[in-house]
């Protein structure tokens, strides 16, 4: 049930990302005054947070300032950087998290360092030994996820069908879809495609129970939305991902660049120019906010590295229904169910 009442608190990672602090810091100056509920602590180095705040009015009841004098750069080897940079803002983060100081952690900081401090510091729900990172995209359908976007290169089988109860449990509690259908990314429609390991992936997820499986979808499905959730591997996801978002841009450049190309299309553009902006905006993935890591014990968002303040303002308006409808407690109770459902497969067998 949800507590629409309660205080929602966000360890938000003021460090992290290629245009911190400040557009970190605009993001949540625009989130709390959106969301009432909001109480955003901002980790970092404390000049630097300050200085990008500069004389704007501050409720220090909703805002708060935790200085962390060490940052995670992106280049740093992940577990190296965790273990040494105990005073970086996304060790002090998740931490807070841990210690329940922090409903939920945000950051756009290295990607690497935030899956393996969340698996070292926060830690992985009993039954999971991968967690996954899960990435909402646009489609002409709406929104979909696609998950693993990049945490494990090689899955096993059974992560894959918890990547699948993860994913469904996502969609239908923070994105309000009843029964979410689930795709395995292929190179073909027909069970038997791809190499052994998508073969089998196929066949698990086809007999999961409590899972909408509706098959093999390929990579040109992508955009059209025929599926809620999309399952892969970290690598294939992550590539699919970022091909996925690189020519969005392009195509979008393009069109703003036809249009401005003569005369006569820029009046056209003018006359067009309300749909095209709601339409551009539909297909705009930084609509969506950020990736969550799922399978954790607590809630941690990754947001993009280049992400701007609206970003950062759509990831921190996600964080009151991750709470609210107790997405760690609801995967936790399904990844239990999976596992004592598998073990009594293996045992009749």
């Amino acid at each position: 049930m949800s507590e629409t009442g309660k205080t929602i608190t966000v360890a938000l990672d003021a460090m992290g990302g290629d245009n911190a602090p400040a557009a970190i810091i605009d993001g949540a100056f625009l989130a709390l005054e959106k969301e009432p509920r909001l109480k955003i602590l901002l980790i970092g180095q404390q000049g630097a947070i300050l200085s990008a705040i500069g004389d704007r009015p501050v409720d220090k009841e909703r805002l708060e300032v935790i200085n962390a004098s060490e940052v995670i750069e992106m280049a740093e080897h992940p577990v190296n950087a965790i273990r040494k940079k105990k005073d970086s803002s996304i060790v002090v983060g998740l931490n807070l998290v841990k210690e329940n100081k922090a409903d939920i952690f945000v950051s756009a900081g290295s990607t690497g360092a935030v899956l393996v401090g969340g698996q070292l510091i926060v830690g992985r729900i009993n039954g999971i030994d991968r967690t996954p990172i899960g990435a909402v995209y646009p489609t002409v359908r709406g929104a979909s996820l696609l998950i693993d976007t990049g945490a494990n290169m090689d899955p096993r089988i059974k992560n894959i069908q918890q990547y699948a109860v993860m994913g469904t449990i996502y969609m239908k509690n923070v994105m309000g879809i009843e029964n979410p259908t689930v795709g395995l990314l292929n190179i073909g429609a027909e069970e038997e495609k791809g190499n052994a390991f998508y073969v089998q992936a196929h066949q698990a997820l086809k007999t999961l129970d409590g899972v909408n499986f509706i098959g093999n979808v390929e990579a040109r499905d992508f955009p059209l939305g025929l599926a809620d959730i999309i399952v892969c591997d970290g690598f294939t996801g992550n590539i699919i991902l970022k091909n996925y978002e690189g020519t969005a841009k392009a195509l979008k450049d393009m069109i703003m660049t036809s249009i401005k190309s003569t005369l006569k299309s820029s009046i056209g553009g003018l006359l067009i120019k309300s749909a095209l902006k709601k339409t551009l905006k539909k297909m705009d993935a930084s609509e969506y906010g950020g990736a969550p890591l799922l399978g954790l014990k607590g809630l941690a968002v990754k947001t993009h590295g280049s992400a701007k303040a609206k970003e950062i303002y759509n990831t921190l308006m996600q964080c009151p229904t991750f709470v609210d409808n107790d997405i760690v407690g609801k995967i936790s109770e399904s990844i239990a169910e999976l596992n004592v459902s598998a073990e009594n497969t293996d045992s009749n067998k």
